[in-house]
This record gives C-alpha cells, sequence and structure tokens, in this order.
C-alpha cells in the first residue's frame, strides 16, 4: 500500500535545514545544547506525522467480505491526529464512521479506523478528512450509504489567533440513504452519543 519511489519519499536533510533557518528566524541559535538535535528529531517526527501522503485511504477498502447482513455497521470514537494545513499546528479529535452495505459487501472493521487515521496523516483540513473517508468508502464498497462524522480540537484555535482553548469543531459528510433519510441519520446521531 505504501508508494515506495524516491519522488514521494520525505526528504529528511531537507527538512533539517528548514528546520535549522526557522530557529534562527526567530531569534534562536541553533546551535545551543537544548536545539543541536532538533533539526533531526523534527525531520524524523514529519517523516511519521505525513505518513498518509504516501498511502491512498481507499486501499483499505480493497478487503471485502461477502456477508448476509445489511444494517448499519458503525465505528465510533475513532481517535487521530493530523496537523492542520494553514498553520502547521496540530489538531486532535476522533471521529466515527457509519454506512450501510448492500448486497452483504462489508469490509473489516479495523479498515475503517485505518482510512481515518491514513487520511489524517497529511497536512489536512477537518473538512477533507471527513469528505475523503465517506467517499472512498462509497466508491470502493457501494453501499446504501455512509456517513463520517468528525470532532476536534484545533490548536490553531487554542494557543493563537481567537485563544479558545476547548472549543470543538464537528464536520459531517452524509451519502447515499443518509442524506436524504432523517431516520437513518438520526440512527448514527443517536449511537455516536450512547456510552
Amino acid at each position: 500500500m505504501t508508494v515506495n519511489t524516491e519522488k514521494n519519499k520525505v526528504n529528511r536533510p531537507q527538512i533539517e535545514e528548514a528546520i535549522r533557518m526557522l530557529l534562527e528566524a526567530v531569534g534562536e541559535d541553533p546551535n545551543r545544547e537544548g536545539l543541536i538535535d532538533t533539526p533531526k528529531r523534527v525531520a524524523k517526527m514529519y517523516e511519521e506525522v505525513f505518513e498518509g501522503l504516501h498511502i491512498d485511504p481507499k486501499e483499505y477498502f480493497k478487503t471485502v467480505f461477502n456477508e448476509d447482513h445489511e444494517e448499519l455497521v458503525f465505528v465510533k470514537d475513532i481517535p487521530f491526529y493530523s496537523m492542520c494545513e494553514h498553520h502547521l499546528i496540530p489538531f486532535y479529535g476522533k471521529a466515527h464512521v457509519a454506512y450501510l452495505p448492500k448486497n452483504g459487501k462489508v469490509t473489516g472493521l479495523s479498515k475503517l479506523a485505518r482510512a481515518v487515521e491514513t487520511t489524517a496523516r497529511r497536512p489536512q483540513l477537518q473538512e477533507r478528512i471527513t469528505s475523503t473517508v465517506a467517499d472512498g468508502i462509497m466508491e470502493m464498497l457501494a453501499p446504501h450509504g455512509a456517513m463520517v462524522i468528525v470532532e476536534a480540537e484545533h490548536m490553531c484555535m487554542t494557543m493563537r489567533g481567537v485563544k479558545k482553548p476547548g472549543a470543538m469543531t464537528v464536520t459531517t459528510a452524509a451519502r447515499g440513504v443518509f442524506e436524504h433519510d432523517a431516520v437513518r441519520r438520526n440512527e448514527v446521531l443517536a449511537l455516536m452519543k450512547m456510552n
């Protein structure tokens, strides 16, 4: 699933140089004891944090099972961490993913969580995570419908700008029957609130 071409690999030396330049630009000395290895640490971290750039989350939905089940499948409280593409500051929260299988076509439950994680691990917008996962399910599984809800706290609103810690952003993507069927949509919302 991971594409291992030279073009797509993270360029650690280039990141290290950029971090050194950033430290100097904010008035720091990148050669002082506490910062000497920071460029290397940041480069290694970015390689991990942005590993989703090299994986198509739809790949996870190629694993399909035939099961006589056409009722709701719902995985809630999937934790994720991402990086806001506007400020390169983290945002984090949880995703709730539901789909209504058609013709007995289901995928592994872990695949839903992996799709969320992979989609989040790139410079990202919360709205795009929500839509990408819902659209991937619809394209690859062809269910009656899919619904994705993402709740997150954005550090760009907590530590800078309006400085409102604890403010949660909620985004939804409803596809298929969930777009028009209020009963089905409310079923997902009710399950999401259950402990």
